[in-house]
């Protein structure tokens, strides 16, 4: 299904379709402040394994990343962090980045595998955030890479459709898309290491 949802006031009633299907073990693809993202609820092991998949990766050692709705729902899924963090995290979230730390508990182990880290997303996109929010958990986020090498990612969601219909359950059209995707930051030290330049530039928050 291709299902229109507007991020500047995403429709409640199609936001809760889309949660309810993360909730029965199914994918989506939707948009975030970067590239398209592809994933599921991360509490459901085998969707993660249909992702990882359908991304031909092993989920044992992929970098897996999640989305979560704002600051406080990360304190949940990462060990402590220092104000000195906090403080940069506060600052440059919602946006661009995916920040990895130490992962607490709570992260499934199919996320967190043996590296015991995570990365953390808050994009600056309402979409996912509100589905976020409605499903009541983080949701797994990898990205959509197109096979062609010139046009790294996938920007128009009429496409993405047509190469994954068959593949997911959801397409979300929320428009085009960037086709740079977030900037990495290893925060398990710590400090911030950037690790991927994408679209955020840490140092205006430094």
């Amino acid at each position: 299904m291709l299902l229109k949802i507007y991020p500047e006031n995403p429709n409640p009633k199609a936001i809760a379709q889309v949660a309810e299907v993360l909730r029965k073990g199914g994918l989506v693809i939707y948009p975030t402040d970067t590239v398209y993202g592809l994933g599921c609820d991360i509490t459901n092991h085998k969707a993660i394994e249909a992702v990882c998949q359908l991304r031909k990766m092993n989920c044992n050692k992929a970098n897996l990343s999640f989305i979560c709705y704002d600051l406080s729902h990360i304190s949940d899924y990462i060990k402590p962090i220092d104000n000195t963090v906090f403080r940069v995290l506060k600052k440059a979230l919602p946006g661009p980045f995916t920040f990895i730390f130490n992962a607490s508990g709570l992260v499934p182990k199919l996320i967190s595998s043996n590296k015991k880290t995570v990365g953390i997303r808050i994009p600056d996109n309402n979409i996912p955030r509100e589905i976020v929010k409605a499903l009541g958990n983080p949701i797994l986020t990898t990205s959509i890479k197109d096979d062609d090498d010139i046009l790294e990612y996938s920007t128009d969601p009429e496409l993405i459709y047509e190469k994954y219909q068959d593949l997911v359950d959801i397409v979300i059209d929320g428009g085009y898309g960037d086709n740079i995707a977030s900037t990495v930051v290893d925060c398990t030290s710590g400090g911030f290491e950037t690790v991927r330049e994408g679209k955020g530039d840490l140092q205006e928050f430094l």
